[in-house]
């Protein structure tokens, strides 16, 4: 049994609340905010302590792994004192701002003999599990291109939540918050990439980041991959979709949150096995909620002494792929990789 505490008690830290209690061999036993009244619902649900400093936390021995759930601004700061502190960290995405405040944090992990991981649990999704096989089997045989679109809504009451929402410092835009989670899908799915070129907006909310992007990838594979993004879809969020196709298949996988197959065509697959499969991911779309699937990863990464399935390197290349995205589209031009 591994004892858990959250850092930074807003909206995402209920998910990582109930994801602990949830989750076999883990067990949460402490929160830290520095505002004392966000810690209150915490405190007297799970009847665990509180903490106003991280240092104070940090001294409790019987905390193994810190879930870090503030402003993305402030991942690395808190990240690299809980490593130095010698405990395990699950960090919200994107695992940080910048590539430089990245690296400190694998860093301090590595330094520290410490377990990193990135939350992007779109990755357990019962959907992207069998598409992750079957890109490994080759069932698609040489791929041409892959397709990541996220239409959805997060209208300006959103942003005027807190202050930091939206601000390129501590938040970013659509493509920093909502759609890192599909590159990193992408990037799970492709491999790495070569070059990209990208177009942003800020079209209709009142935000210093984008709320619409569009952008071109090419993968080291010689595959091209398109990404479109948005948070301006009226009235509300319309669907997030994952394709790829091949010379022997395409597969689109769609709903409103990339978990249902909208389309699953492949050459060797029989009509019985893709019926099956479509069936089953029908029957459960979800599957263990994503959140509860990290923190029982990291209670065996820890118990088995092996690297979580998301790792920080993972986290990284996804940052990576956003920032070059705004990279290109500053510049008006191509980025290398």
């Amino acid at each position: 049994m591994l004892n858990f505490a959250i850092v930074g008690c807003g909206h995402i830290a209920k998910k990582h609340a109930e994801a602990i209690q949830k989750a076999d061999g883990a067990n949460l036993i402490a929160v830290c905010d520095s505002d004392p009244s966000k810690m209150e619902e915490f405190i007297s649900l799970y009847g665990i302590k509180g903490y106003v400093l991280l240092e104070d936390l940090l001294n409790n021995s019987d905390v193994d792994v810190v879930n870090i759930c503030t402003p993305s601004g402030f991942h690395a700061s808190i990240a690299v004192k809980v490593a130095e502190a010698k405990k395990h960290i699950v960090v919200e995405k994107p695992i940080a701002m910048t590539l430089e405040d990245t690296d400190a944090i694998i860093d301090a992990c590595r330094n520290n003999n410490v377990k990193l991981s990135v939350v992007h649990p779109n990755r357990f999704r019962p959907v992207m599990i069998k598409l992750k096989e079957v890109m490994e089997n080759e069932a698609l045989g040489k791929i041409s291109h892959a397709n990541a679109t996220v239409r959805w809504n997060r209208n300006q009451q959103y942003y005027n939540q807190a202050g930091w929402r939206g601000t390129k410092e501590f938040d970013g835009g659509v493509l920093m918050n909502q759609a890192i989670h599909n590159l990193d899908l992408i990037l799970w799915l492709m491999g790495d990439i070569d070059e990209v070129y990208s177009m942003e907006a800020t079209r209709l909310r009142n935000i210093e980041s984008e709320d619409v992007s569009t952008g071109v990838i090419r993968f080291k594979n010689g595959a091209l991959g398109v990404v479109e993004a948005a948070t301006t879809i009226y009235p509300s969020n319309l669907e997030e979709t994952i394709s790829v196709f091949g010379e022997t298949g395409s597969i689109k996988i769609g709903g409103k949150t990339a978990s249902l197959i909208e389309y699953w065509n492949l050459k060797n697959m029989s009509e019985t096995e893709t019926d099956d499969i479509i069936e089953n991911v029908k029957i459960d779309p979800i599957g263990k909620p994503g959140h509860q699937c990290i923190i029982e990863d990291m209670v065996g990464a820890v118990t088995e002494d092996r690297e979580p399935i998301v790792t920080g390197l993972d986290g990284r290349k996804a940052l990576e792929l956003v920032l070059a995205f705004y990279e290109s589209a500053k510049t008006n031009k191509p980025v290398k990789f």
